[in-house]
C-alpha cells in the first residue's frame, strides 16, 4: 500500500529571522556580543512602545500584526525568544523601510500600483473576515450538520488484516497456514511487505468499500467477520485477507464535524458575498484598445 509523505519548506523569513542567533553562535571567543533584551510580557496594552528605531516607535500592536504574517511562523520557538526575533525583524523593516523613504522609492509610479494593489487586497480580506464571522454562528453550524446528518446514506465499514507478498505461491501457502491455526498477526509481522500494516499483525483499520483497490475491496466485503481469503491479486502483489468485524459507519458528531462545517461556511459566506458585490457593481471591460487611466498619457 502506497505510503503518504508530506515536505515542509521553511520559510524564507523565517529563517532569516533566526539568523541573529545563528551568527552570536559563531562569534570569535573573547568578543563580547549584545545581550538579548528582556523577553515582552504576554499581555501589554497595544499602544505599549518596545521599541524605536530613529524616534520611530514599534509597538506591541505592530508585533501582533506581525506575528498573524505566515510567513513569519516560528514553530518550535518558545513565545520569549519569539518576541525578541520579531522585535528584531521589526527593527530591520523600520531601519528598511526609512532608507526606502529616503530614497524616495515611494515616489515610484510602480510602487505606487503596488501599494494600492495591496491597499485594496487588504480590504478586501478583512471585509470579507468580517461578512463571514457573520454567517459562522452556532445556529448556522448545528442546521448544516442536521441537514448534512440528513442526507447521508447508511455505509458499511470493514476492520480487515491482510498479509501482502510478491507471488501466488508464497499467498496460498499463507492462507493455509493461517486456515491451518497459525496465528495471522504473528505471520504478518514476519512476512508481509506492507510496511504501512505490518507492524500492526496486518490490521487496515475500519474502510469503506471504494477507499480500497477493486479486487481488495471486492474481496473483503463479500467475507464475513473471521473468515479468510484464497489469495487475491492486485496491482500491489497478492493479498491473504481476514476480515475481523462489520459495521454501518458511525454518523460522525457534530463536534467531530464542526472545524469542517465552520470551514464551509466561512468559503460559502465570502462566495456569496463576492457574487452579491459583482451583480450591484457596474463592471466595464476595456476593447482590445486600452484606454490610459485618468492623469496618464499615451506614449507616441
Amino acid at each position: 500500500m502506497p505510503i503518504p509523505f508530506s515536505l515542509r519548506r521553511a520559510s524564507a523569513l523565517a529563517l532569516m529571522l533566526t539568523l541573529p542567533g545563528a551568527v552570536l553562535a559563531q562569534a570569535p571567543a573573547g568578543q563580547k556580543t549584545p545581550s538579548a533584551p528582556a523577553p515582552i510580557p504576554a499581555a501589554v496594552p497595544p499602544e505599549t512602545v518596545v521599541a524605536r528605531v530613529n524616534g520611530q516607535a514599534i509597538t506591541a500592536a505592530d508585533l501582533a500584526i506581525a506575528a498573524e504574517d505566515p510567513a513569519l511562523s516560528l514553530p518550535g520557538v518558545d513565545e520569549g525568544a519569539k518576541q525578541n526575533l520579531l522585535v528584531d525583524y521589526m527593527v530591520d523593516l523600520k531601519v528598511g523601510a526609512q532608507a526606502a523613504e529616503s530614497a524616495k522609492v515611494g515616489d515610484a509610479p510602480e510602487f505606487k500600483r503596488k501599494l494600492a494593489y495591496f491597499r485594496d487586497k487588504l480590504l478586501l480580506d478583512d471585509y470579507l473576515e468580517r461578512e463571514a464571522k457573520k454567517a459562522v454562528t452556532p445556529e448556522a453550524a448545528k442546521a448544516l450538520y442536521e441537514q448534512t446528518v440528513k442526507s447521508m446514506k447508511p455505509e458499511e465499514e470493514v476492520r480487515a488484516r491482510h498479509i501482502l507478498v510478491e507471488s501466488e505461491d508464497e499467498a496460498k501457502k499463507i492462507a493455509a497456514r493461517v486456515k491451518g491455526g497459525e496465528d495471522f498477526a504473528k505471520i504478518a509481522g514476519e512476512v508481509s511487505k506492507d510496511p504501512g500494516s505490518k507492524t500492526e499483525g496486518g490490521d487496515l483499520g475500519w474502510f469503506s468499500q471504494e477507499r480500497m483497490v477493486k479486487p481488495f475491496a471486492d474481496a473483503a466485503f463479500k467475507m464475513t467477520p473471521g473468515q479468510v481469503s484464497d489469495p487475491v491479486k492486485t496491482q500491489f502483489g497478492w493479498h491473504v485477507l481476514r476480515v475481523e468485524e462489520k459495521r454501518t459507519k458511525p454518523v460522525p458528531t457534530f463536534d467531530e464535524m464542526k472545524e469542517q462545517i465552520d470551514q464551509y461556511l466561512t468559503r460559502k459566506a465570502q462566495q456569496d458575498t463576492i457574487v452579491k458585490l459583482r451583480e450591484a457593481a457596474k463592471v466595464e471591460r476595456a476593447g482590445s484598445t486600452a484606454t490610459p487611466a485618468a492623469g496618464e498619457t499615451k506614449k507616441p
